[in-house]
């Protein structure tokens, strides 16, 4: 299986790497929630956290696509291919297909109890910045290969949509996680077509309504073809993680990993309570609040 993909590491990864560090810069000069926890701190655990992650994306998520999108090309296989478009509109729409499969795959990790082991790694953060963005665990990076790879053979997807998406798909993915303020009539607009990070904040909500909203990753279409956008929350009333994990000793590097091995604890608070939106702070769904 092909592992090497000059232009994807030579242009593609660089430019990610740029968007991150303006990202860092920015959220560090304009903040969009105030933190919980010292940065050093979530630099180390979820630093350490992508370190055994990453390696599995680059060497196994990202080969296993590519090797899906040739075989597809080879074989005159999968949706793209038997519709016999144009180049332009098969890369057009494979573009959107990829993106709604992955909003398919966002759904399915909070809807499986196996693949939300996983993934509550990922939303256990007790803070939101671009440091979570890579916060993931290596079983839900080596769980999406098969998900992934299938959807691309079906759709038919070229091999070098696959790279490109994909830079793409991490750029944004860094974008919206970043605790950035951005102008609120600029992001306002802007979140009628991108997943931004006010509408991203909502999803890592300790309230189970929000956390399970706004699945998009790259086009905020999706939340809203299939009803599960929320944009109704002020910034500043979202509380992040996950209810169960809101003590800092539990972020360690060794229990994150383990997680995913424990019993699934109840969506609730240590005390016992379930947090709650309070219906007198709901604003209209449909628009994104400051």
């Amino acid at each position: 299986m092909k592992i090497i993909f000059p232009k994807f590491d030579k242009w593609g990864m660089p430019l990610v790497g740029l968007a991150a560090a303006v990202y860092f810069i920015m959220e560090a000069r304009k903040p969009l929630r105030p933190r919980t926890r010292p940065k050093p701190e979530r630099l180390l655990i979820n630093g350490s956290v992508a370190a055994a992650a990453l390696p599995a994306l680059r060497l196994l998520l990202v080969p296993g696509m590519y090797a899906a999108g040739r075989w597809a090309e080879k074989q005159n296989f999968g949706l793209l291919a038997w519709l016999r478009l144009p180049t332009w509109l098969r890369y057009a729409i494979g573009f959107l297909l990829l993106d709604y499969t992955n909003y398919l795959w966002h759904v399915l990790l909070h809807k499986s109890d196996v693949l939300w082991r996983f993934h509550q790694v990922h939303h256990s953060d007790l803070d939101l910045d671009l440091s979570t963005a890579w916060r993931f665990h290596i079983g839900e990076n080596i769980a999406s290969v098969p998900y992934r790879g299938a959807a691309i053979a079906l759709m038919g997807a070229p091999s070098s949509l696959v790279l490109f998406y994909e830079v793409i798909f991490e750029a944004c993915t860094a974008f919206h996680h970043a605790n950035w303020q951005l102008p609120y009539p600029v992001e306002r607009r802007l979140n009628q077509v991108l997943v931004t990070p006010r509408m991203h904040g909502i999803h890592h909500s300790i309230v189970a309504q929000e956390t399970n909203s706004n699945f998009s990753v790259i086009f905020s279409w999706w939340d809203r073809l299939h009803q599960s956008l929320r944009l109704n929350v002020p910034q500043q009333k979202v509380v992040i993680g996950v209810p169960a994990y809101r003590d800092p000793k539990e972020q360690t590097p060794k229990k994150l990993f383990w997680l995913p091995f424990t019993a699934i604890r109840p969506w609730q608070l240590p005390d016992g309570t379930v947090p709650e939106r309070d219906e007198k702070t709901k604003y209209s769904s449909t628009h994104l609040c400051p």
